[in-house]
Order: structure tokens, then sequence, then C-alpha cells
């Protein structure tokens, strides 16, 4: 197959942890053609969807990953597989670049289906399981958080369009910091702040659950480090092995029917002492290190999905 990655420029990725590589690895593996460009080069001309994209070969050498051959106008959907695979933020040019690659329906397979991945932001889709989730409360005025934080008390708080741990904050019930917080969020943008009851499982980890077409294939734990709240890996988290609990498995049993039905592949969940805290579907990870712990190959399980599909 023709394949073409949408993401972040592949020669910066750290090859021992990123999941877009391992899944080009996979891909290359399989006798795939592979193609990458950022998302600055995919464009809109007159009735097509085109990326200036550039050829690649991958291989699993430090400072030599990516092979790459010089940039050429690509049609899309002349491509058998799209994936949207660039990092958040999830602001508006992400989004429009969500718009372009839906024209491609019917034509080109994309994953994660870009439809779906923009009404579906990871904080906002898990409000269609309560039952699984912390209490939760979304909202820019300032009376509302502080209700929340005045019922719950130790609450954690961050943007709603956040991703990687950047901008969370804990504020446990002495914390005196919510009108600040509040100032200095509402001076950046206009987007509103999600608070939730903190969680002190998360001290024991927050779990990465990965789901492959809505099926779980396994999990790993990511630790935060001493005397931090967020358990992010590039933030200091530490990955560990670990199973599935029965809940977590009731969990995924709830959600993956949904994420299946919207065409979502590849799924990263979060869960923290049986709660659901998120569920990533714009650019997962945690793929390199499920195999590492447990030798798991997440990535060609995705692409037999992909496969199946085509």
């Amino acid at each position: 197959m023709k394949v073409a990655f949408q993401m972040d420029p592949i020669g910066s990725v750290n090859i021992d942890a990123d999941s877009s590589f391992r899944l080009a690895e996979e891909a290359q593996a399989r006798g795939h053609e592979l193609w990458v460009y950022t998302p600055d080069h995919l464009s809109y001309r007159e009735g097509r969807i085109m990326a200036l994209a550039q050829p690649v070969r991958v291989q699993r050498v430090k400072g030599d990953h990516a092979r790459l051959g010089e940039r050429v106008d690509l049609d899309l959907a002349e491509v058998d597989v799209v994936w949207l695979r660039q990092d958040p933020p999830f602001d508006m040019g992400y989004i429009t670049t969500t718009h372009l690659l839906d024209r491609l329906k019917g034509q080109t397979l994309v994953v994660n289906d870009p439809f779906w991945v923009r009404n579906s932001p990871e904080k906002l889709l898990v409000l269609d399981f309560p039952d699984l989730t912390p209490p939760t409360a979304i909202a820019r005025d300032l009376s509302v958080l502080k209700a929340f934080k005045a019922k719950h008390g130790d609450i954690i708080l961050k943007p709603l369009y956040g991703n990687g741990g950047a901008g969370v904050f804990r504020l446990p019930e002495s914390d005196r910091n919510l009108n600040s917080l509040h100032e200095l969020f509402t001076g950046m943008n206009r987007e509103p702040l999600i608070a939730q009851k903190y969680l002190p499982d998360v001290a024991k980890g927050d779990k990465r659950i990965i789901l492959v077409d809505g099926e779980p294939v396994g999990a790993i734990n990511r630790v935060p480090a001493e005397g931090e709240t967020r358990s992010n890996l590039h933030v200091g988290g530490r990955a560990e092995k670990i199973g599935l609990t029965e809940r977590e498995r009731e969990i995924c049993a709830a959600i993956g029917p949904r994420l299946k039905e919207m065409g979502q592949v590849f799924v990263g969940i979060d869960v923290i002492g049986g709660y659901l805290t998120e569920i990533n579907v714009t650019s997962p990870t945690g793929i390199q290190e499920l195999e590492r712990f447990d030798g798991i190959n997440a990535a060609a399980k995705i692409w037999e999905a992909i496969e199946g599909k085509l």
C-alpha cells in the first residue's frame, strides 16, 4: 500500500518512544511505501487534497532513523492510507486539517477518522460515559469552578484542549490559587477550563490502555515522579509493566464498540483508580513501551486492522 503520515517532523522523533515511528517501521516491514509531510504542507487545490510530501525509509538507528527523498506534490486521493498523527494543541490549525482530510472519504482511508477526531476531543468524549468518570466540571465562569472546588475540595484544574500534562494544576482543599489561575488561563485564550475531583490513586499510577479497533490489547502504568502530580512520561513519569483489572476491562467493553463505530483504530485511554479520565484519539502513544514490557506488537495489530478494512 501507499501510506502517508501527517505528523510533526520525523527527523526529531525519539525512536525509542514515538508511536508514529513504530507504526512506520511496521508498515515498511510489511512492504508498504511510506511518505511523510507536516500539517503545514497539507492543502486544498481546486477540488484536490494535496500534500507536499517526501518519500521516507526508516531504520532503528539513532541520528539516522529517517532517510528522506525530495518533496513532491502528492495527491492524497491516490494514497491508500493517511495517518493523522501530528501532536496537539487541538487548535483551529489542527481542526482545519481534519476538515480537509474529511474530503478524502470514499477515496482514502484516514486513520483515525478525522470527522470523529474533530468531534471527540480527549477530555470531552469521556462526558458520554459519566458513570465511568470522576466528578467533572467544564466552565469558563469562575463561580462555577469555585462551587465545584467547594464541593469536592481537592481538585485538578487544566486547560480543556491542553496535552502532555502542560498546565495541569492540583488544587488541594487549602489552596487559594484558583482565582489567579483562572486569570492566567482566561487571559491566554477564550476556552473553558476542566476541573476534576483529585484521585489519590494517581500516586500509584495513571494507566494508559491501548485499544485497537475498539479492543484492548494491553496497558502500561505511568507513575508520577516524586513530588509531581503529572504522570506524563516526558515530564518525568516512569513507565511500568502492568495488566488490566476487571474494572478496566468493563470500561473498555463499554467504550470499545463506540470507538470502532467512529473509525478510531488506534486509541489510548487513561484510567486512574478505576476511573476513565481521557480518551486519546488525536495522537495516542504507548505502543513501544507496551511492546518492551509485554512483547505485544500493537503496531502489527493496528496494521492488521487497517489492512482488513481495505
